[in-house]
């Protein structure tokens, strides 16, 4: 009599196994089929230049935050000075109001409403006119100057703590644009990150050549002239052609745009706005290129957020970007707005 066995079923586990192979295969096939293909060297670069753009528009942003902070931490510490000394000159004349009452005492003429004197607020006293027949005329003048000495100092801790709070807020900017432009500059390095070793260095010898052959190309003395503190500005700029760009650096081992310019002044002995936004809004405006003269500064971007100085024949002499060193370039490689004669 034939046997009659039931087909041998496949265990759980095997059968788990395969689902979930078959799963993954699945998964792995739709994100093949959804993944971006690879960008090319050229691709890359045009991506991070515009990154470092970005990121040297935060990078202004991040300056004029930087410089409101300095400047508000510096007029607190001017108005707790002044409410310090305010406060001891209080106390002097307290005391002095007090040794005055306490003279009347001992001679026996201090009347009861003198004890008003030595209050913290005696503007109360002050308000009851009937009262100061009372006084004698030293009295009521030392009793006045108390009144605007405590008027003085609380209007000056009402200004402290409006400072203190601009300045919070002003910290919490600063640290926002930080992050922005270390954000765009972490998003330009994955982007670096993608290409090939021979890619980088194809890419890093482009750099290179770029900035080699922007200082070769230039004729400057064709140019212009530059003469008195633009003509010493203008040296002095010249001096750090190689220096690196790093943001919100301002000299002399590496600069940013502004950076650049506000140092070069300084060493001409003028003192300029640290932004580039800032530094548009002095001096003389030159609306066209051709009445430019070496030294002047040029703003581009319609925001403002690039400066150099002008190097004559159309060039330009500025701290690029991140990746890029001090060096002349061309300003028809940017969308010039106006220049400025400090």
């Amino acid at each position: 009599m034939a046997s009659h066995r039931r087909p041998k079923q496949q265990s759980r586990a095997r059968v788990t196994v395969l689902t979930t192979a078959a799963a993954a295969a699945v998964v792995l096939s739709a994100n093949a089929a959804n993944a971006a293909p690879k960008l090319s060297k050229d691709q890359v670069k045009a991506k991070v230049d515009k990154l470092y753009e970005e990121a040297e528009q935060a990078t202004e942003k991040y300056n004029g935050a930087k410089e409101k902070q300095q400047k508000l931490q510096k007029e607190i510490s001017t108005i707790q000075d002044n409410v310090a000394r305010g406060q001891a000159d209080l106390n002097k004349l307290r005391d002095g109001l007090g040794s005055l009452a306490t003279s009347q005492y001992r001679s026996g003429g201090i009347d009861p409403s003198v004890q008003l004197f030595l209050s913290s607020n005696p503007d109360d006293f002050l308000d009851k006119a009937s009262t100061l027949d009372q006084l004698s005329a030293q009295q009521v003048d030392a009793l006045k100057k108390i009144q605007d000495k405590q008027r003085e100092l609380a209007q000056e801790r009402a200004e402290a703590t409006e400072k203190l709070k601009d300045l919070s807020s002003t910290r919490t900017e600063l640290e926002n644009k930080k992050k922005e432009v270390q954000g765009k500059l972490a998003d330009a390095q994955k982007l670096l990150n993608t290409l090939t070793a021979k890619e980088k260095a194809d890419l890093a010898a482009q750099q290179q050549r770029a900035d080699r052959s922007s200082s070769e190309r230039v004729h400057l003395g064709d140019a212009p002239p530059a003469s008195g503190r633009a003509g010493a500005a203008f040296s002095a700029a010249q001096s750090q052609i190689g220096k690196p760009y790093v943001y919100g650096a301002t000299g002399p081992s590496s600069f940013d745009c502004s950076g650049l310019t506000s140092w070069a002044y300084a060493q001409a002995g003028v003192s300029i706005p640290r932004t580039s936004e800032a530094q548009a809004n002095i001096g003389t405006r030159i609306s066209s290129a051709g009445d430019l003269q070496v030294g002047d500064l040029v703003f581009f971007y319609g925001d403002l957020h690039h400066v150099g100085l002008y190097a004559g024949n159309g060039q330009v002499l500025h701290a690029p970007h991140t990746g890029a060193v001090v060096r002349y370039e061309a300003m028809a490689d940017m969308p010039f707005q106006f220049g400025v004669r400090v």
